[in-house]
């Protein structure tokens, strides 16, 4: 029998899905909070097309991915197909890419300075169009991690919530590489406090998005309150073999 590359990646990511969403809802159940919770993206960043149509078409509704010129054609090749999912994007966004994804995304997680704010503000505005956008969170206060530092963000709301077309949904945030173990924990613990307080300073019937959470850390996320968490590795297996775009 002719070896089928499709079907056999389909069941091997569904089988993946499955057996992450198992673990949510025993970590959801766990922290004492209600099934369905928390969303899972699954994150197909340098992985072929192929992956996310698996994921797709195995239930998976929410996908992400952490350059434009991933997302756009990926996009692209999902509406000529008539598959129906969400698409976040979830890594560092550069302002003079943002004209090529309004309109493309049910989520921006990333965004890191009032600057890039008016931008997407300007180009939705401009297409007619709300961009949800989520406002990227250092809490770990690592130079190597984008985002606004915690005494950043009060100010920095103030001026992205008068910016017409877009809504603020809330906070995204990454845990360090752990050096010491409940380290990643510590810092899902500090940003739920933020978002918490930010919730309260806004009072914005849209603030109910906490993005935290990977493949090696979700669980500790999940018990600190994430509602997404971005999983790549654990659903597509190893990326080391393909190279970005």
């Amino acid at each position: 029998m002719e070896f089928d590359y499709r079907e056999d990646l389909k069941n091997r990511i569904s089988d993946n899905i499955q057996s992450v969403l198992a673990s949510i809802d025993e970590a959801t159940a766990a922290s004492g909070r209600e099934k369905g919770s928390v969303t899972l993206i699954g994150v197909t960043k340098v992985f072929p097309v192929e992956y996310a149509e698996a994921a797709a078409v195995s239930g998976l509704k929410d996908l992400g991915e952490n350059r434009v010129q991933e997302l756009v054609p990926k996009v692209e090749r999902f509406s000529s197909l008539g598959i129906d999912v969400n698409w976040h994007l979830i890594g560092t966004l550069q302002k003079n890419k943002v004209k090529y994804i309004i309109g493309k995304t049910s989520l921006i997680h990333s965004v890191n300075s009032v600057e890039l704010a008016e931008e997407i503000s300007k180009r939705s505005e401009s297409n007619n169009v709300t961009t949800n956008i989520l406002l990227q969170a250092n809490v770990s206060g690592e130079e190597s991690k984008h985002g606004f530092a915690p005494h950043e963000l009060k100010p920095a709301i103030d001026k992205i919530m008068a910016l017409p077309n877009i809504t603020v949904c809330g906070l995204m945030t990454m845990a360090p590489i752990e050096t010491y173990e409940g380290e990643a924990r510590e810092v899902f613990a500090k940003t739920r406090v933020i978002f918490e307080d930010l919730k309260s300073y806004t009072g914005l019937d849209s603030w109910n998005v906490l993005s935290m959470g990977m493949s090696q850390d979700y669980k500790s996320a999940i018990y600190e309150g994430s509602t997404h968490i971005r999983i790549g590795t654990a659903i597509f297996g190893d990326r080391s073999q393909y190279k970005p775009l």
